[in-house]
């Protein structure tokens, strides 16, 4: 009889936290692999990207609309929560999965944490044991789930360290490394010159970027003129800008209305999705990342590049020799973007070693999902206080 492995996904950037892994899952032909998508993946206005997993072949045990596109508000994502948790019970029941698996700190990853406790299924969080300060509801989100989980996939010691400290036993954690990074193990797809035909467009500036900027609560009331500020800095540096849509938090209507004021300006490309070639391509080929995106902190060393943090979010997340944090000024902003395409920076970190991994990991969790079924660890009954 064949394994049953079920996985929750609501937004692309999550959705490729796992990818890798869920390339091998569904290749074992000893493995009935299926996701519950949900969420962004099926909002027209943020890309549609249900048809990217259609494209890479997954089998869909069910679409579940939850996203409610009109509103922009602290009570949405409850909303959302609240939809999936009501609709997906059933399929999870008929399915009856062996393993469930999960990545990260949004809403869907609380509501597949709780469905498996409850449902008494065993489950594997990834990239639990992570830490910002950054105000954010994914930090203690992030902690919940792995409270709720049976196992735990973490990236480095340091996380390991932080979930045993929560109470959680040694023999629950397996250190993997981040399977996000091994898509940068691929080849380029596409040259530099090849990806502005794609586009369609053209450039006279010599340096490109990738800005990846989402809403926070600290800075909910200033997001889109951090924003603008980012593009009027890589406008004064002469740099071309390849800038994506912002994520569901709210305050992303605001970074969207301002996208709106730039969307004619020559100088850069705004987009809601790409394929996955295209936008490692682009990554690859860039000069520097800039923004306020967890990829900027975790990914960007595999190439590497300079990542230019900007604003609150990300504070006191462990961090590569390749981040530079800067205050949200135009000023700021742009001595950071001189800074890090100048020669000694450059040189400084053309041979680090991205601290999150090597590019294997996926390969560590497929061969720890099969051949393990831990069902014997569901039930948590170890006291905390005793040591």
């Amino acid at each position: 009889m064949k394994k049953k492995i079920l996985s929750f996904t609501a937004i692309r950037s999550e959705y490729d936290l796992l990818s890798s892994l869920y390339f091998l899952l569904e290749e074992d032909s000893e493995i009935d692999f299926r996701l519950i998508v949900s969420g962004a993946h099926l909002s027209e206005k943020r890309g549609l990207t249900v048809n990217d997993i259609i494209k890479d072949g997954f089998n869909i045990l069910k679409k579940i609309k939850t996203l409610d596109d009109d509103h922009d508000d602290k009570a949405s994502r409850l909303k959302s929560s609240g939809n999936l948790l009501t609709k997906a019970i059933k399929f999870v029941v008929d399915f009856n999965p062996d393993l469930i698996i999960f990545a990260g700190d949004r809403e869907e990853v609380i509501i597949a944490s709780i469905i498996a406790g409850y449902l008494e299924i065993p489950s594997v969080h990834f990239y639990g044991g992570d830490y910002v300060a950054d105000s954010h509801i994914d930090n203690p989100v992030r902690n919940a789930c792995s409270k709720l989980s049976t196992i735990h996939m973490v990236s480095i010691e340091e996380h390991k360290n932080r979930l045993i400290s929560m109470g959680e036993e040694s023999e629950r954690i397996h250190i993997i490394g981040s399977i996000a990074l091994d898509k940068f193990r691929n080849p380029v797809k596409f040259s530099k010159k090849q990806i502005f035909n794609k586009l369609n467009r053209s450039t006279k500036n010599e340096k490109t970027a990738l800005l990846i900027f989402h809403p926070i609560p600290k800075e909910r009331k200033y997001s889109a003129l951090i924003f603008k500020n980012i593009l009027n800095a890589l406008k004064d540096k002469e740099v071309f800008g390849f800038v994506s849509f912002p994520n569901i938090d709210p305050g992303n209507i605001e970074i969207i209305n301002a996208i709106k004021e730039f969307e004619k300006d020559s100088n850069f490309f705004f987009y809601k999705n790409l394929s996955r070639e295209l936008f490692l391509s682009i990554y690859k080929s860039v000069d520097f990342i800039i923004g306020n995106s967890s990829s900027g902190i975790l990914e960007s060393a595999s190439i590497p590049i300079p990542c230019i943090n900007v604003g609150y979010r990300q504070k006191d997340r462990k961090s590569n020799a390749n981040v530079i944090y800067t205050k949200t000024d135009v000023k700021s902003i742009s001595e950071s973007i001189k800074y890090s395409i100048s020669k000694e920076n450059l040189i400084k970190i053309s041979k680090i070693n991205n601290i999150y991994g090597n590019g294997f990991s996926s390969k560590k969790a497929y061969e720890l999902i099969k051949n393990n079924d831990f069902k014997n660890l569901i039930y948590k009954d170890i006291d905390p206080l005793i040591k």
